[in-house]
Order: C-alpha cells, then structure tokens, then sequence
C-alpha cells in the first residue's frame, strides 16, 4: 500500500487559504479531525483538506457552523439550502383559489407523476372543503 500524503499544519494553510487559527477552531468545533501528533509534530492526511474544503464550502453556501457539524456527524437529513444566486426550475400549480403546489425539478417527478399528485391533492382539498361545510 502507498504512503498516504502528509501535510504540517503550514503546508495545510497554504493549500486551503485558511489561517492556523481557523483551522485549529474547526478542529475544536468538530468540523475537521485531529490532526495525528501533537505540537510542531502534528500531521494532516489528505482526509483533513477535503474536510476544511467541505467547511469552506458549505460555509459560502450559507450555513452555519452549527449545521455544518451537524452535517458531518449525519444527524440532520435536512436539505441544504441552494448556493446564493443558483437558477433552479419551479412548476407551480394551482389546486384551489389561493392553494398553490410548487414543486422543483429536483423532485423528478414525470408529468404523469406530477398528474396524479395533482389530482389526489385536489381529491383531499375538496373533502376538507365539504366535510366543513357540513360543520357549519
């Protein structure tokens, strides 16, 4: 097996742009692992650059560092929010007066798909609608 790549905590900061500071608070936030060795004798593995990259990136994306953490140990599923200025296709459909569907392409739903989700949320609208008039 080849030697992985080693990087000090200077080589590390020049390949990322980040400062020593930075990266020894990502370190302690969580985001970034611990470095192998201690002191002067510290040593990156490739494994820490993709991690302050990942950092870097989702940071430019917006989140928070809380949420980057969270990201990485897996304990949020929730989406991440689009890039600031990203393009992203809509369809908006109305099912109601003043109920409206948007679903985005990510969703890859087929127009036959997108059909009869329609249909069964128009189906659900309406139910709701009588079962109230009868309430009333």
């Amino acid at each position: 097996m080849k030697d992985e790549q080693m990087f000090s905590l200077e080589e590390l900061c020049r390949l990322t742009g980040f400062t020593r500071r930075t990266v020894r608070y990502y370190i302690q936030l969580g985001l970034v692992d611990r470095p192998e060795g201690a002191g002067r004798g510290a040593r990156y593995r490739p494994r820490h650059l993709e991690q302050l990259i990942a950092a870097h990136t989702w940071r430019r994306a917006g989140l928070s560092l809380e949420r980057i953490r969270s990201l990485r140990e897996g304990g949020d599923d929730a989406p991440l929010p689009p890039a600031a200025g990203a393009v992203e296709a809509w369809t908006r459909l109305t099912l109601a007066p003043g109920l409206e569907l948007h679903v985005g392409a990510s969703a890859g739903l087929s127009p036959e798909e997108l059909r009869s989700l329609v249909r069964r949320i128009r189906a659900l609208v309406t139910d709701e609608c009588q079962a109230r008039r009868r309430d009333d």
